[in-house]
């Protein structure tokens, strides 16, 4: 199971894209994103959607993959956290259904 690290690494080598290249497009330094390729630094919702541009990643699931990570990396060392993702699900149907009125 890729991380959306690994999924932007080999997007960004498979089209030729050096590092310093895709992090000017993202006005950040290149060991930032380097540090997202690794995993070792979490990229923002933003960095996600102008990647998903650049790289020509479909938007909605490179989106996917960097919430999964998110979640995934919060709850992975709790031994409930099966359990709560399945709360969570049920959660979300919830307010999907009921949106909070502003």
């Amino acid at each position: 199971m890729e991380t959306v690290g690994q999924i932007i690494r080999a997007k960004r080598e498979a089209q030729g894209l050096l590092l310093r290249q895709v992090a000017a497009h993202l006005d950040i330094d290149q060991a930032i994103l380097s540090k997202i390729e690794r995993s070792e630094r979490k990229p923002t919702k933003e960095n996600i959607l102008k990647l998903s541009e650049i790289l020509k990643l479909d938007k909605d699931e490179l989106m996917v993959q960097f919430m999964s990570d998110k979640i995934a990396y919060e709850i992975a060392d709790e031994d409930c956290a099966n359990r709560v993702l399945k709360v969570a699900e049920k959660k979300v149907k919830y307010l999907k259904a009921h949106p909070i009125k502003s």
